[in-house]
C-alpha cells in the first residue's frame, strides 16, 4: 500500500504538469481591450489583430480617456480589461500613480523614437501615436460672417463673434479637452490660465463627452469652432465636412497616445501579444486605413500627414499634467463648468 500512494501521487503530478504545459502552449483565446480612439480605428485594430492572431478573439469597449480612467479605478479589485490602448498619456501617468497598470518589458520597446518622452521608465505605459491640437471652423459660418477669419490664436476664441459658438469636450471625460486645459495652464501660468479658462468656458455652446465629437458637430453647423486634435479634424474634412483647420500661432499642445497593460489582467499573455504587435512599424502605419492620421512613435513607420506636427508645439509637460489631472479636472468641474448633460 505504501508503494501505491507515491506512484499515485507521481501520476497526479505528471497529469498536472501536462495540463499546465498544454495551457501554456495554447494560451489565452480572448483579449478584453479598453479602446479610447474613434470606434472605426478600434474596430480596424480588432480585425487586424485577429487576422494576425486568429486564435484570439478581441472584445473591445470604446470609452474616452476620462471615462476609461474612472472605469479602471472602479474595477481595480476585479479588472474587466486586459489592456488599454489609446488616449493621451496624461491619463496613463495618472493610472500608474494609482497602481492600475502592469509593467511589461516588451522587446519592441527598443523601437520607440524618443524613449525619454514616449516611454515610461518603469515600462508601465508607452506611446503609440502623436497628435497636435487644432481649431476646426465651419466654413459656412465664415461665409455668413464676412470679414471673420478662423481663429489662429487662443485669444481669438474669446472674440465676441464666437460667443456661444465654441464646442469642446469636457475635461472630466475627454483627454483631448484635458490636453487643451493643461496647455493653457502651462502657457499662461496657473492662475492667469484659470482666468482664461473661465472666459473660454463662457464662450462654449455645449460641452461634449468625446474629444473628437466637436469636429463632427461643428461640421454639421451646430457651432462655429471646435477645439479638437488636428487628425480628427482632417478625418472630418476627408469625409466631406465644410471645415477649416487652423492652429494657434503662439503654440499648441499635443498628445502622445498611450498603451498599458491592466494590473491583474486575466489574459496577460494575449495583452502582451497586443502590446508587442502595437509597437511594430507595420501596425502603426494602419491608422490611415481607418481614418486615423496620428503620427507613429516607432522607428521605421512613416507618418501619413507629417505636416500636422510641423506647427508651433509647446514643451508640453506630460508628467505635470498627468500628476495634476485629478485636481485640475475637479477644479474645472467645481469652479467653472459641471459635467452634467454632456452632448454625446
Amino acid at each position: 500500500m505504501s508503494k501505491v500512494i507515491p506512484r499515485f501521487m507521481v501520476l497526479i503530478g505528471a497529469l498536472l504538469l501536462l495540463v499546465t504545459a498544454c495551457q501554456q502552449e495554447t494560451g489565452s483565446t480572448e483579449l478584453n481591450l479598453l479602446c479610447t480612439p474613434q470606434v472605426e480605428w478600434c474596430e480596424g485594430m480588432k480585425a487586424e489583430f485577429e487576422a494576425a492572431f486568429p486564435e484570439i478573439t478581441v472584445n473591445f469597449v470604446r470609452m474616452s480617456s476620462g471615462e476609461s480612467l474612472t472605469r479602471l479605478r472602479n474595477e481595480q479589485e476585479n479588472p474587466q480589461f486586459d489592456i488599454w490602448w489609446g488616449g493621451p498619456i496624461d491619463s496613463f501617468i495618472a493610472a500608474k500613480e494609482e497602481g492600475l497598470l502592469e509593467a511589461y518589458d516588451s522587446p519592441n520597446l527598443d523601437n520607440i523614437k524618443d524613449p525619454a518622452l514616449m516611454r515610461d521608465p518603469d515600462n508601465q505605459w508607452v506611446g503609440i501615436y502623436v497628435g497636435s491640437l487644432g481649431f476646426a471652423t465651419n466654413q459656412t459660418f465664415l461665409d455668413e460672417n464676412p470679414g471673420l477669419e478662423p481663429p489662429t490664436s487662443w485669444d481669438d476664441l474669446l472674440k465676441p463673434e464666437f460667443a456661444d459658438q465654441l464646442m469642446v469636450a469636457h475635461p472630466s471625460s475627454s483627454g483631448t479637452s484635458y490636453t487643451a486645459l493643461c496647455t493653457i495652464l502651462q502657457m499662461r501660468g496657473e492662475e492667469p490660465g484659470w482666468d482664461y479658462l473661465r472666459t473660454y468656458a463662457g464662450q462654449v455652446n455645449q460641452f461634449t463627452k468625446s474629444g473628437s465629437a466637436p469636429a463632427r458637430f461643428v461640421g454639421q453647423g451646430e457651432a462655429a469652432v471646435g477645439i479638437v486634435f488636428s487628425h480628427d479634424i482632417v478625418a472630418q474634412i476627408q469625409d466631406g465636412a465644410p471645415l477649416v483647420l487652423t492652429f494657434p500661432e503662439e503654440g499648441t499642445g499635443y498628445e502622445i497616445g498611450g498603451m498599458g497593460i491592466i494590473k491583474g489582467a486575466a489574459h496577460l499573455d494575449a495583452a502582451q501579444k497586443w502590446f508587442d504587435w502595437a509597437l511594430e512599424p507595420a501596425t502603426q502605419e494602419l491608422g490611415p486605413k481607418y481614418n486615423a492620421f496620428q503620427a507613429p512613435t516607432v522607428n521605421g513607420a512613416s507618418a501619413s500627414m507629417p505636416e500636422l506636427l510641423e506647427v508651433n508645439l509647446i514643451d508640453y509637460d506630460f508628467q505635470f499634467c498627468g500628476e495634476s489631472k485629478s485636481d485640475f479636472v475637479d477644479r474645472f468641474t467645481n469652479e467653472i463648468a459641471n459635467a452634467d448633460q454632456l452632448k454625446e
